[in-house]
Parts: structure tokens; sequence; C-alpha cells
């Protein structure tokens, strides 16, 4: 919800209007440590209370989180926008390959989310997927680092790519990096 609303620049109750309940995650990409907020009609959060304390949940002491939530919720515009730009800048990244092994559709990145497309039946995302996360010798010989990327096996062609308040531009830069690293060495 709050990815969107930032980047359709509109408040997040236009979003919502259009729903019969909403739940909010102040964890992902707001940088609490834990917590979510659930919205509805009086009968469905009746009923969302009693199946919480059916199956023992709740808290006591929350005040703390509830003041990291507060304080992830007043900075989540400009959180988020920074996070959809580092995707945006891994994504044209990427498409300025003009790798023979992925692609990606630039007007699909509109959050912090990134869709990238395998072309050919080698490697599988899994494959891909496995060599962003490791690191070898011949890497850290040839770019002078150690960088493992962490992506997502997303369908049979494509793996999904995720940014949020800890994954700064220079870690951008850096996965882009080992993305053109892998991709080369996939082609060799």
């Amino acid at each position: 919800l709050m990815n969107a609303a930032v980047a359709q620049r509109v408040q997040p109750a236009r979003i919502a209007r259009h729903c019969d309940s909403v739940s909010l995650c102040f964890s992902k990409g707001l940088g609490a440590p834990c917590g979510a907020v659930l919205a509805g009609s009086s009968a469905f959060i009746e009923e969302a209370w009693r199946a919480r304390k059916l199956l023992g949940g709740g808290m006591r002491q929350a005040g703390v989180l509830a003041a990291a939530a507060a304080l992830g919720l007043r900075r989540a515009e400009e959180t988020l926008r920074r996070d959809h730009e580092h995707a945006r800048s891994f994504a044209q990244g990427i498409h300025a390959l003009d790798s023979p092994l992925c692609t990606i559709n630039l007007a699909a990145v509109e959050t912090n989310i990134v869709m990238v497309n395998l072309r050919g039946a080698w490697p599988s995302p899994a494959e891909l997927c496995d060599r962003l996360s490791a690191v070898s010798e011949e890497e850290e010989a040839e770019t002078g680092r150690a960088v493992s990327v962490l992506l997502l096996p997303w369908s049979a062609r494509t793996i999904r790519a995720v940014w949020h308040r800890d994954v700064s531009a220079q870690d951008t830069e850096l996965a882009r990096r080992k993305m053109e690293f892998v991709a080369r060495k996939c082609q060799e």
C-alpha cells in the first residue's frame, strides 16, 4: 500500500477506499522491527480480534514498537521514494547491458520491485540466483570484491529483486556489477 501510494503520489487512503480491508506491515519497507495494522469494517475487526485471541496473539509493552512504526510512517515517503530510485537505477543498469541472458521491462518498474526476465533455456532462475549469491575466487580476483546478491526465482523464466531501506545506492551498484559479471560468465 505504501509503495503504491508513493509511486502514484497519492495518499494511502485514496487507494484503500476501494478496499473492504487493508493490512499494513510496518517492518517491510518502513523499517520498524515488527508490527502491522489491520483496518476494515467493525464486524471484520471484531472477528480479527477474536481470531487473534484464539491463536494467542498479542503483545504487552508494545508502545516502543508502536513508536518505531510511527517513525517509519512519518519517513515513509522519503524512504520508499529512495528505494524506488535504487530499483530504477538497477533496472536501467541491467537494461543497458543489452545482455542476451536477461531483459527488463523498464515501464514495469514503478516501485521497489524489479522483475528480471531470462532468455533461453539456461540458466534457470534458480541457477542464476545461486550464481548471484555465490562468490568465486575468479570474481574476487577480477573485481576486487566479494559480493553476494540475494534475488528470488519468481517463475519459470523470471527472477525478482526487491529494495528496502537497508539497501543503499552503493549496494545497488554492486548488485548491478555482480549481475553484469555473472551474465558475462554465463555467456562464456
